[in-house]
């Protein structure tokens, strides 16, 4: 047996334990943590998103917009005549031969149909499970033609209250 939350003779914890860990406190789905603006989506332009401070946890991985500030993402064109769903993602990914870990939104662009289009597919991995890549969807990005119509919040936001209870708490769907 190894100590993990303890010193030990030499650096020993590992990502992968301390994400177990999370996992077993937040859950091992994906969420938006209570924190900061929630990851709040704000469209810019028909081009760009800013994504307000917060905080998202997927498989254990905790990664943060830092508060007081946002990420910008930029958004592909839209078709015009056409509808189309994109995909923000939060993306993991390990360097094989460094094992730095990361995090990036990363836009995954849909087809463009004349009616009824669908969110395009994503990376199913699992970092738990030694995946170098696993990409967490967090928005859909509704377009029809060139326009912006609809941006959705994918995750629920888990709220901890006291003595231990956790509570999600569905995001309210809407347009901005």
């Amino acid at each position: 047996m190894q100590i993990i939350t303890g010193i030990g003779e030499s650096e020993h914890v590992t990502s992968m334990q301390h994400r177990a860990i999370f996992e077993m406190v937040i859950g091992d789905n994906s969420y938006i943590l209570n924190k900061g603006e929630l990851l709040e989506p704000e469209l810019q332009s028909n081009n760009a998103l800013k994504i307000r401070s917060g905080m998202l946890a997927h498989h254990g991985c905790i990664s943060e917009v830092a508060p007081n500030t946002y990420d910008e993402v930029a958004i592909g064109n839209g078709s015009q005549s056409m509808k189309s769903i994109d995909l923000v993602v939060a993306r993991y990914t390990q360097n094989a031969e460094t094992k730095v870990e990361r995090t990036e939104w990363t836009v995954i662009q849909g087809q463009p149909v004349e009616s009824n289009p669908v969110a395009p597919d994503y990376i199913h991995g699992n970092m738990q499970d030694g995946d170098l890549t696993d990409d967490c969807p967090v928005f859909e990005v509704h377009l029809d033609g060139i326009q912006v119509v609809e941006i959705k919040k994918l995750l629920n936001t888990r709220c901890f209250i006291s003595q231990g209870n956790v509570m999600n708490l569905p995001y309210e769907k809407g347009t901005f």
